[in-house]
């Protein structure tokens, strides 16, 4: 089946010109709108999430031949993880072009983060497939562009850093609670609370609760850090 134009659009944005265009087409079919003649795009999903994988940690070894293992660990993760997929997936438009359910679209589907973030996986796979892992890897490297070299050092997630840091003072890990959840189904915003041993607490908003947790973590890792140096 051929190409529709905003998918033949979107292809162009990949840089990718499809020899077998079904490829994209299940890429950015999700499994609200999959029947048994449209498959959807789970099974790329599985083998883009690996593809992305080698590719990035090919390129962070060849970005720092001194890296040790214990700082190339956290910028892989910082680097494959969703946010990161879904961050490029809206860079390039991929929600306008993605397939869902009559339920998806009402609930805002195209501008969720799991749905962008395995589409992107799912996409990466399709070039995979149709021209191989030299035109998968080009494209990953020219979609993830300085990402890859400015990542931090330390790029671990702030969740992480933070129990880390309560282990290393013998506190039990760091205890979230959500306070609210308020606006729409397709927008919801989420109210985090993040409670330390030692009455340590921060709040944070944000569109999903894994970033609200994300954002109350660091806000309190950088109070506690700085009340440490005064």
């Amino acid at each position: 089946m051929a190409l529709s134009a905003e998918q033949r659009d979107f292809a162009g944005r990949l840089g990718h010109d499809f020899a077998r265009p079904d490829l994209l087409q299940s890429a950015l079919t999700h499994g609200s709108v999959a029947s048994t003649v449209r498959s959807d795009n789970q099974r790329l999903e599985f083998l883009g999430d690996r593809v992305l994988g080698l590719v990035m940690a090919e390129a962070l070894l060849n970005a720092d031949g001194a890296a040790s293992e214990g700082v190339l660990a956290p910028r892989f993760n910082a680097l494959v993880r969703k946010e990161t997929c879904a961050e490029v997936a809206r860079e390039i438009g991929l929600g306008d072009v993605l397939r869902l359910g009559r339920s998806e679209m009402l609930s805002g589907g195209r501008r969720k983060e799991a749905l962008l973030g395995d589409a992107m996986e799912a996409v990466i796979a399709a070039v995979y497939v149709d021209a191989g892992l030299g035109a998968a890897r080009e494209m990953v490297l020219r979609l993830w562009g300085a990402r890859i070299t400015s990542v931090k050092d330390d790029a671990r997630d702030p969740k992480t850093a933070l129990q880390e840091w309560a282990q290393a003072r013998r506190m039990a890990p760091p205890r979230y609670q959500m306070l609210d959840r308020t606006g729409p189904d397709h927008a919801p915003v989420f109210t985090i609370r993040v409670v330390l041993d030692n009455g340590a607490t921060e709040t944070a908003e944000a569109r999903t609760k894994r970033q609200a947790e994300q954002a109350a973590a660091e806000a309190l890792l950088t109070r506690v850090e700085a009340d440490r140096h005064d």
